[in-house]
């Protein structure tokens, strides 16, 4: 038979005293009794008896803020540390707590160097030892206001490397900078009908390196100029492009064009998205994240997409952390997946061989006059004007939650 509160505080109030002054050894014998008696949970238990029961904290005076008398250790990562955190997580485009953390000494330096965020000693040491999985307890909060009320169940799948070669100059090498997956995202905002802009994306499969360029339609003539243009803007030679089967890519003025720069050209299997699966990823990280869903078909809409699209380049490119896949393997029913370090893709032209030292020098000094804020700053007013200029010309009224969200945590 279970017995009442007031029974309950009663036997507590008799034993406490007793389990107080026992030793170590008769404080085990006494609270299994208590236990057995009570029916408390051993750890709730021990608390009553250590402390008495009935016993309530004390307020504190007007005005004078409550002491901590929490249990375990005093936090570390207070408000202090938090507020910065924050900004520093909203300039980079929210990432998450791994590539967060392996980003954050080099972009404190950097933020610090133009006057956006200013630190005392003691937060800056806490903010450059925070781990992954702390920014991400830290974050929760500022996360939730992003969740969306439904995901998709898609998942992203490996890349596949059975492939129709159309020519080959040197074998497909995606260990290798200078060979991109390249894709065309249409922005007709459900309606099919008529033409409406296209963005080129390109990807470089061993950097991360990320281009776009907007064109008017998938006519072969804008594609191909749109192809060269981005060549023109890489920090690498081009090597080798793979696309998927549509006619604005397959087409003899480009087989011809590839011929003649010996540039490795191959495409995809009809109806196999994962063969052009680092690019898919960017389709919706570096496109749809940016420029939405909403129908582009004026000459005032390409002009604002490409003008985002040489924000985002030096952006994306430059600040923000990716992390690739290294090995995978199979036990059972489960598969683990293993990572490398985070790093952007300009770390990883720094650190790599095929990068001569001439180029290197070029993407430091331009490293060194950027600022991320200034850009996410950039980014966030053109996408505003582009969202006004796609609601305007359809007669409707509304709002960008997001990008309101996302300022405040700016500024």
């Amino acid at each position: 038979m279970s017995l009442d509160m007031a029974t309950r505080v009663r036997i507590s109030k008799e034993v406490s005293g007793r389990y107080r002054k026992a030793s170590k050894k008769e404080k085990g014998k006494i609270l299994d009794e208590f236990c057995a008696t009570t029916e408390y949970n051993r750890k709730y238990a021990g608390r009553v008896l250590k402390k008495g029961p009935g016993k309530r904290r004390s307020k504190s005076p007007p005005g004078r803020p409550r002491p901590y008398r929490g249990h375990g250790r005093r936090p570390v990562y207070t408000s202090e540390v938090r507020k910065p955190l924050v900004k520093i997580w909203a300039i980079l485009d929210c990432p998450c707590g791994k590539r967060l953390a392996a980003v954050l000494p080099e972009t404190v330096k950097k933020l610090e160097k133009h006057g956006e965020i200013k630190l005392t000693d003691e937060v800056r040491k806490k903010l450059l030892s925070i781990s992954a999985s702390t920014a991400d307890r830290l974050l929760r909060g500022e996360r939730k206001k992003f969740e969306l009320k439904s995901r998709s169940k898609t998942r992203p799948g490996s890349l596949l490397k059975h492939q129709i070669t159309i020519r080959t100059f040197a074998d497909w090498d995606d260990c290798r900078v200078g060979f991109l997956e390249i894709d065309l995202v249409g922005h007709d905002g459900g309606n099919a009908s008529g033409d409406y802009c296209q963005s080129l994306d390109a990807t470089d499969v061993a950097s991360g390196w990320n281009e776009q360029r907007a064109v008017k339609n998938k006519a072969r003539v804008w594609t191909f100029e749109a192809i060269e243009e981005i060549r023109g803007r890489l920090p690498f030679p081009l090597l080798g492009i793979d696309s998927d089967n549509g006619g604005e890519f397959i087409n003899a003025h480009l087989c011809e064009y590839c011929v003649k720069e010996k540039i490795t050209f191959t495409r995809g299997r009809p109806y196999r998205k994962n063969d052009g699966c680092y690019v898919e990823q960017k389709n919706y990280t570096s496109v749809r994240r940016n420029v939405g869903y909403m129908r582009y078909d004026t000459d005032e809409e390409l002009a604002i997409l490409n003008e985002l699209y040489d924000v985002l380049r030096l952006y994306g490119n430059f600040f923000l952390p990716q992390m690739k896949l290294i090995e995978k393997t199979r036990e059972g029913s489960k598969v683990k997946k293993r990572y490398d370090e985070p790093k952007t893709p300009y770390r990883r032209l720094l650190g790599s061989p095929d990068v001569d030292e001439l180029t290197k020098r070029k993407l430091r000094r331009q490293y060194a006059k950027l600022n991320p804020a200034e850009l996410k700053r950039k980014i966030l007013d053109l996408q505003d004007r582009l969202y006004k200029r796609a609601v305007f010309k359809g007669g409707k009224e509304e709002t960008q939650d997001e990008c309101a969200v996302a300022v405040e945590c700016i500024n």
